[in-house]
This record gives structure tokens, sequence and C-alpha cells, in this order.
């Protein structure tokens, strides 16, 4: 019998004992665990893809960090190494646990009576996921107020001050994901078995903790559409401004590439999600009267599927910076060669202030 199959039990400690099994039917997740989407292959590949990947990122970021000083440069590398760096944890931190499942085929029920092990893959799939997305509006505003107040002090971080942020944005997501264990919503074991995530049931803790955990996803995937969007326009003016050609702006192009690259990628991985699960849970209200015990078939398997998706986000972020460097974007399009800079418009300088200009064209 599937845990699906057990009656619903009316003890309270008796329910929080078993409270992350019985969501969906797991003896239907194991018959089906090698057939299309829920294969482990599917688990291994994303995986081992993107581990490599993060890996080799983060190994060209840290080369590019230490020819830097330009400080806007160098606080958007911080950004995009924490964005790196918390791609490729979440992404071993998870296949740690699920591809092992995969391949043993352990009984959760019995290696994990007391939810601890779910409790802690559920709380790594909603502090890894949402990270991401509230990096990315992070980085979306730096560079906003960075171009659009390019000569206001209070626009200009440090690199001590970009870890500063990145390590709140890492402490919000951790407090948000431990609401359940708080006692706000609840981890429950997915299909098809290997993987433990927030619940989609008609209780009134998990519904208000999967509304919080979705609209805030979509709310930084849109503050980030929004400030890149202004971004973008502010740039193209000055870009083709004849009267700022000695403002070198290559790196702010660059960065903005980047920027919009992973915003894209974020849009068509995460949403599908997060629009998913607030349709499913509005239609589940109000809660109360005769609650679904367990997720129907369809919905199980359509959770799945997006988050395969959202799996993608993990593997393209690093690609975006590794393929959309100046370096290679230069070698493809060699049209993108450096701008006459303020040297070429003023030939005759004295000689100190023509190698002070020329050391700040460098480091811009």
């Amino acid at each position: 019998m599937g845990w699906g199959d057990m009656e619903p039990r009316n003890s309270s400690a008796a329910g929080r004992s078993d409270m992350c099994f019985g969501v969906f039917n797991a003896s239907d997740g194991r018959d089906t665990a090698q057939n299309g989407i829920t294969s482990p292959w599917f688990s291994t590949a994303f995986g081992l893809i993107g581990l490599c990947s993060n890996l080799f990122a983060l190994c060209v970021l840290l080369s590019s960090s230490r020819k830097l000083s330009s400080r806007a440069r160098s606080s958007f590398l911080v950004f995009l190494c924490g964005l790196v760096v918390t791609d490729f944890m979440g992404l071993l931190v998870t296949a740690s646990v699920i591809i092992p499942y995969h391949f043993i085929k352990f009984t959760w029920a019995e290696v994990d009576p007391g939810c601890h092990l779910c409790n802690f893959l559920g709380f790594s799939m909603v502090f890894f996921g949402q990270c991401p997305l509230l990096l990315g509006a992070t980085m979306a505003g730096e560079r906003f107020f960075g171009i659009n107040h390019p000569f206001s002090r209070s626009t200009s971080i440090s690199k001590r001050r970009a870890w500063s942020i990145v390590g709140l944005v890492w402490g919000f997501s951790c407090l948000l994901g431990l609401l359940p264990v708080l006692g706000l919503g609840r981890y429950t074991l997915q299909y098809p078995g290997s993987w433990c995530f927030l619940t989609l049931l008609p209780d009134t803790g998990d519904i208000v903790f999967c509304l919080l955990f979705a609209l805030l996803g979509i709310f930084s995937v849109l503050l980030s559409f929004i400030f890149n969007t202004v971004s973008v326009v502010t740039l193209c003016r000055v870009y083709h401004d004849r009267e700022s050609v000695q403002r070198r702006r290559d790196s702010e192009v660059e960065m903005m590439v980047q920027l919009v690259g992973i915003m894209i990628i974020a849009t068509i991985c995460w949403m599908p999600l997060l629009i998913f699960m607030v349709q499913t849970v509005l239609q589940q209200l109000p809660p109360g009267g005769d609650q679904l015990q367990m997720l129907p078939p369809e919905t199980q398997k359509m959770l799945l599927i997006y988050i395969r998706m959202v799996t993608w986000n993990q593997i393209l972020d690093p690609w975006v910076y590794i393929l959309f460097r100046r370096a290679v974007l230069q070698r493809v399009y060699p049209s993108l060669r450096p701008r006459p800079s303020i040297l070429s418009l003023y030939p005759v300088l004295n000689p100190s202030l023509r190698r002070k200009l020329t050391a700040d064209s460098v480091l811009q």
C-alpha cells in the first residue's frame, strides 16, 4: 500500500510525524521511475552539466576579478560570483540526495521517518531557487542606479559592500526557507518520490507559504525587467550621443548584455512554475470543507516538468557570463572593438596627465 492510500490521521502528533508523506501515490512513482521525464538520467545529466558549467564560470570569474580595478565592474563581478556560487551549491546539495535515490531506491518512510531529510531538501529547493531571482533583481537595481546616476557617490559600491548585499540576499532566502520549519507551510515528498518541495494542497499555511514564494519570485522577475529596460534605454541614448564619445561605455554595455541574458533565462525557466503554483493554490480557495489529501496525477507531473525547466536556469546562468564577455563578443563581432578614448580627442597633453588618463582608461 502506497503512502497515498493511507487514511488521513486526526491526531496532530501523528500527522506531524508523517506530514511529509502522502501527497502522491509512491507506488505509482516507483512504477514509472524509469520512464520519460521521471528517468534518473535526467537528474544525473542535468546535475553533472550544471556543476561543470558553474565550476568553469567560477574559474573564469575569479580570473577576471584579479585583472580589474574598476569599482563598478568589480562589484558587478561580485554579484555574478554570488549567483554562480549559489547555482553551483544548489545543484550540488540537491543532486547529492536526488541522484542516489534514483539508483538506490530507498524508502523515504524508513530512511527519514521524522522528515528531517525531506525538510532539508525542501529548504534547499526554496533557498537555492529564490536566491538567483533575488540576486538578479539586486544586480539589475545596482546597474540601474549606476547607469542613471553615475556621478552619485551613493551608487558606488565597493567589493565589501557588494558581498554584504549578497549575504543579505542569502540571509533573507534562508529565512524564507525556514518558514515551514517554524510552522508556516510544510515540505512534502513529491512525484516520483525523489525530491521534496513546498505543498500545493489546500491547507491555509501551505497556501500562504506557496503564494509568498511564488509572488516574491514573480515580483523579482518583474523588478528586474523594469530596471533592465530603463537601463538599456539610457545606455542606448548615451552610447549614440556624439558628445559622450569620450566616455567609455563598453563595460556598461557588456554588463547589461549579461544582465538581460540572465533575466531572459530566469523568465523562461521560472515564470511557468511560479504562475502554475499561483493558479493551483488559488483554484483550491477557500480552504476548508473536504480538502484534498493527495495532489491529482496531472498536477504532480506538471510540477515535475516545471521543476525540470527551473533546473535549466542553473545550467544556463554561467554560460551567459562565459559567452557574453567582451573578449568573446569582440571575436564574433569585430565592430565591437573599443571606441576612441579621450586621448584620441586631445592628442597634445602633458605627459603626466596623459599617463593618468591612460591608466583611468584601462581601469574602466
